[in-house]
């Protein structure tokens, strides 16, 4: 019978869901990609940042007119420093999306379970109430 063989389809997509639900494991690595990219995309981090670069170029001034600052006017020292803060904050962020696509398509095959599920369910109502219907 047809609701049979529905049945055994949502059992066999079951089994793959839960062996690739299995297989995404929460990582020291991405728990910290994570984390990285919650900072860096919050206004805590965008306020620390503009604290941190404003006492640079501050100080860098204050001390050029003293003595040798440690990285005069045209700031080729904090333009370093930012470079390297994009060049690892870009793949820290990209290694964070890729983990919430993963769950994300999880997410969806198990709303298509749900789905199949209910499916398979008004089937047999339809089917049940198709046998009332014949008996009235």
């Amino acid at each position: 019978m047809i609701v049979n063989k529905i049945y055994s389809i949502i059992t066999l997509m079951k089994s793959i869901i839960s062996s690739i639900f299995s297989k995404v494991v929460d990582k020291n690595g991405d728990a910290l990609a994570d984390k990285v990219t919650a900072f860096v995309g919050s206004w805590k981090f965008i306020v620390y940042q503009t604290l941190v670069l404003i006492t640079w170029i501050c100080s860098n001034l204050y001390l050029a007119t003293r003595m040798d600052a440690f990285d005069p006017y045209p700031f080729i020292l904090l333009n370093l420093v930012l470079s390297f803060q994009s060049a690892f904050t870009g793949p820290i962020v990209l290694m964070s999306q890729n983990r919430q696509s993963k769950k994300d398509r999880i997410s969806l095959l198990k709303d298509f379970e749900c789905d199949l599920r209910t499916e398979l369910m008004l089937t047999e109502v339809k089917a049940m109430l198709r046998n009332i219907e014949k008996k009235l």
